[in-house]
């Protein structure tokens, strides 16, 4: 079973916090790891943000939510993440859900400085995937004395393009445990948009066998993503303003390399907790879009046009 189907599981499990309390504590789990994943959901639940609305992304951005999906803010985001065995990002934004599917995808807020777009003109992607070869096996190393299982690049999913004329990046690979069998491996489908003072990411998290259909959410969330005025790329002052230490090359090959070992710490939280998730969810009969849409028999909740994400900015 490949992590990225474990993960669907524990999404299942996440429904359980929908259900009436008495069901909540007859299967409530033991372990306290597992037992903080079901809190996490829990607090997700009372803040989310049902599509179509507008979501602030700190001072930088506005996204276009669309409909029949989720949008979870920090820190109940980070709640969610932490429980997984992620450490705690300041850069995360919040996290985002489909009310019927298996992805998930996390937005990011990175003050990295203006980013220079010259080297999509010549950049070359066997290199480009070489070098985020090399950069994951050597964040290995630093997973096992965690010990969290190693992971390998296999190859694009889709190769790296840049539109320069919206500042877009799109680009995505395959990635695997190192070890064992994983059929259906995962795929980090990872959307950039560039600004002035850096760059906004919408990473989708899901599988080889559903990247297909899946890749054209993530699209649409990066087209629905507008930086405010004073923010935008054409804004950029060079006397005054920040540039980033790095380019677009080094965004794919170096800085995601260290990002790809997100599979992994999910591949090991999740794995340990596979069969707690399966009871949770035999136990209580439901469905993840139980979980995150309203109920049938509930009152009716007026959805915000406009939602604040008044979350403190981030980054460095």
């Amino acid at each position: 079973m490949s992590y990225l189907r474990i993960f669907s599981i524990s999404a299942l499990l996440s429904a359980s916090l929908s259900a009436p309390a008495t069901a909540q504590q007859s299967s409530a789990p033991a372990d306290p790891r597992a037992a903080a994943l079901q809190a996490a959901y829990d607090a997700a639940s009372k803040v989310k943000t049902e599509g179509p609305a507008v979501i602030h992304m700190n001072d930088q951005a506005d996204l276009k939510l669309p409909a029949n999906q989720i949008y979870i803010p920090m820190p109940e985001a980070g709640r969610i993440m932490q429980a997984m065995g992620n450490h705690n990002d300041p850069t995360t934004l919040g996290l985002i859900f489909p009310r019927e599917g298996q992805w998930m995808a996390v937005a990011k807020w990175e003050k990295s400085g203006y980013i220079k777009d010259d080297d999509a003109k010549n950049w070359n992607a066997d290199d480009l995937l070489k070098s985020l070869k090399e950069g994951t096996e050597e964040q290995n190393k630093e997973r096992e004395k965690m010990g969290i299982p190693a992971i390998m690049v296999d190859r694009w999913a889709e190769a790296p393009h840049y539109d320069a004329a919206s500042h877009r990046l799109v680009w995505s690979v395959l990635a695997k445990l190192k070890q064992g069998e994983d059929p259906d491996p995962g795929v980090n489908y990872n959307t950039y948009a560039l600004g002035r003072e850096g760059y906004i990411s919408v990473n989708m998290i899901t599988s080889a066998s559903q990247i297909g259909a899946d890749k054209a959410y993530a699209q649409t969330l990066l087209n629905n993503l507008e930086f405010n005025e004073g923010k935008r790329y054409a804004d950029f002052n060079p006397a005054t303003d920040k540039v980033a230490e790095y380019g677009l090359a080094a965004l794919i090959a170096g800085v995601a390399a260290k990002k790809l070992g997100f599979f992994a710490i999910i591949a090991a939280f999740l794995a340990k907790f596979a069969k707690l998730a399966i009871a949770g969810v035999i136990g209580l009969g439901m469905a993840v879009r139980k979980f995150f849409s309203k109920k049938e028999e509930d009152a009716p909740v007026a959805v915000p046009e406009d939602h604040n994400n008044d979350q403190p900015k981030t980054g460095t």
